[in-house]
């Protein structure tokens, strides 16, 4: 576990705790079991990004500040330079950067996420949130579960989707897939 996780986990904790929400009463308002959500606060395992769009939300933070501990401060528009953006998330399947970091009260958080080529023989991992997702493919094949329907992408590629709905990717061909995810 990373000390950013860690970080990440102490302020998720504190402003549950400053809300006064017991952590069962959080877990199950998240969807999650207890020993699940109890082990991403006490930094014993990485918070899916889904989960960390819904607690931003839900406690009205930017996820910027969440993630990193620092305010995001534009409001008309930001630029994020190749090569520049965050990593948010560094669980072993996928890898997550936020391209929008900077921007103050997104309506949305876009991601440049990459699966992993060691993925293909895994079972797919599936999570839900609150909310809408698009992910558009830009190289790579990717194989997509959402609501149990499976889906094979490939670059051009895209999907709209409930995330509500138990959803995963990995990537397919034995390559790495990278594709922009829209969470709204």
């Amino acid at each position: 576990m990373t000390e950013e996780s860690k970080e990440i986990a102490s302020r998720v904790k504190v402003l549950r705790e400053i809300a006064e929400i017991p952590l069962e009463e959080f877990a199950a308002g998240l969807g999650f079991k207890n020993d699940e959500y109890r082990s991403w606060e006490n930094g014993e395992a990485e918070f899916p990004i889904g989960s960390l769009v819904e607690i931003a939300a839900r406690f009205k933070v930017d996820l910027t500040e969440l993630v990193t501990g620092k305010p995001s401060r534009l409001t008309g528009f930001c630029v994020t330079r190749a090569g520049s953006a965050p990593e948010v998330s560094r669980r072993p399947m996928y890898t997550y950067w936020n391209l929008a970091y900077k921007f103050h009260n997104k309506k949305g958080e876009p991601f440049l996420v990459e699966a992993n080529p060691e993925t293909e023989n895994r079972p797919l991992s599936l999570n839900t949130h609150p909310g809408h997702e698009f992910d558009y493919v830009l190289e790579g094949k990717l194989l997509i579960s959402v609501g149990g329907h499976e889906i094979e992408l490939g670059p051009g590629d895209c999907i709209y989707y409930d995330s509500n709905e138990p959803h995963g990717m990995k990537a397919l061909g034995g390559t790495r897939a990278r594709f922009l995810a829209m969470v709204l």
